[in-house]
């Protein structure tokens, strides 16, 4: 038997403890950048039973009333009974705000890196998303669960929730859903054999693709524990920044390990991720290679960073080195270019924030979120421009 391995990706829902808080962090940043598409913006949130606190260092000419859209995202995401852990309407909400330090400020306004490290982009053609299957399938289920409760389908349904998959391989090709695990909070008069069978039926079943998907050749667990009642920020407090492999690319390919949510584009934990996802899954699309993985690293205040790195696993039309020169000819990694290509300075950061940053279109779904209509590191617009970068080397080489 060729090559078998599996791999595991985790999803959570809206609703999970910290992705609350990072949708807050998003929609606070949204709301400065509204107001202000110069603000500086490093906005951290808790969660916990009945408050939310938030905190951080901001520069912005811009007022926000920070309470009233912390309320209104929690209400929004389905917070409206104190029974939940905490409400929307009634919650405590403490602000601690500071201005970001003019040691960071000086390099930054000269168009350097926010801060130093190093980012990954990732690609692979397992998908039509060009994403790992392991955690388009996590996000898939996670997704459906907040369907169904919203929709009233699964009325006993609550907002916290997890999903997990595990995926069979042939060499780097899916070729079984081999574990689903589903954890979903519910209300306390519905029992748990109505969960796991309402769940296989109408969550699992409907979004597993057939051709990987046997429910006869797959172990499933569903709550295991048996009940999950007690769940959202009374269950288990959230902190902004927590589940950056839920935001990326489910453990498939490399993390820095910078969080994303509540961070203005200066900072390239952020931006500098966006922009070698754009650039690795142009790769990928132009036909270049099967997977392709980006790593950019920067200095602060410093405007260029001081290494790019394509790795192609092995799967690439030619070295990686070829293909490297063509990303470095069609892609500027300096911060300031990163941010004016991908249109960084609007406000489009709160429909990132639950459902990973990469690998889909974006939805409206808040009250308080602005209508994006696209996620600008998500287009395959430099496809041509790889490729004539790739064959007027190919020429060089062969003149």
């Amino acid at each position: 038997m060729a090559n078998r391995r599996l791999f595991t990706s985790e999803s959570v829902t809206e609703g999970h403890p910290d992705k609350i808080a990072d949708q807050i962090s998003d929609a606070i940043l949204d709301a400065m950048l509204e107001g202000d598409p110069q603000a500086r913006v490093a906005c951290e949130t808790l969660v916990t039973t009945g408050l939310a606190i938030i905190a951080g260092e901001v520069s912005t000419e811009t007022y926000v009333d920070i309470p009233s859209l912390v309320r209104g995202t929690i209400k929004a995401i389905g917070y409206t009974d104190a029974d939940y852990g905490i409400d929307g309407d009634t919650c405590a909400v403490m602000i601690t705000l500071d201005h970001q330090t003019p040691d960071i400020a000086q390099g930054v306004d000269r168009g350097g890196a926010g801060d130093q490290g190093m980012m990954f982009g990732y690609a692979t053609d397992e998908t039509e998303t060009l994403m790992p299957a392991p955690i388009t399938l996590a996000h898939r289920l996670t997704h459906r669960l907040a369907d169904m409760r919203k929709s009233g389908k699964l009325s006993w349904l609550r907002p916290d929730g997890k999903a997990q998959v595990t995926l069979e391989y042939e060499g780097d090709r899916p070729v079984r859903v081999s574990t689903v695990v589903v954890s979903a909070q519910h209300s306390g008069d519905v029992g748990i054999e109505q969960v796991r069978r309402e769940i296989t039926e109408r969550v699992i079943e409907p979004v597993m693709p057939g051709d990987l998907f046997d429910p006869d050749d797959c172990t499933i667990h569903i709550n295991p524990t048996g009940r999950f009642v007690i769940g959202g920020p009374h269950g288990d407090a959230g902190l902004t920044g927590r589940k950056i492999i839920v935001d990326t690319y489910g453990g498939m390919g490399h993390h820095g390990g910078g969080a994303f949510s509540g961070k203005d584009p200066t900072k390239v934990d952020r931006s500098g991720a966006y922009a070698a996802r754009w650039a690795a899954k142009n790769v990928v699309a132009a036909g270049l290679a099967r997977r392709c993985e980006i790593q950019v690293a920067y200095a602060i205040g410093v405007e260029h960073p001081v290494s790019v790195l394509v790795d192609t696993f092995g799967t690439g039309e030619m070295d990686d080195e070829k293909i490297s020169e063509a990303v470095a000819s069609c892609f500027d990694f300096r911060p300031r270019a990163i941010i004016e290509r991908l249109e960084l300075r609007n406000p489009i950061f709160q429909a990132t924030a639950a459902y990973g940053h990469f690998g889909r279109t974006p939805e409206t779904v808040r009250e308080n979120a602005h209508e994006v209509r696209r996620f600008t590191w998500e287009e395959t617009n430099r496809i041509e421009d790889l490729r004539n970068a790739v064959g007027r080397r190919a020429a060089a080489t062969h003149s």
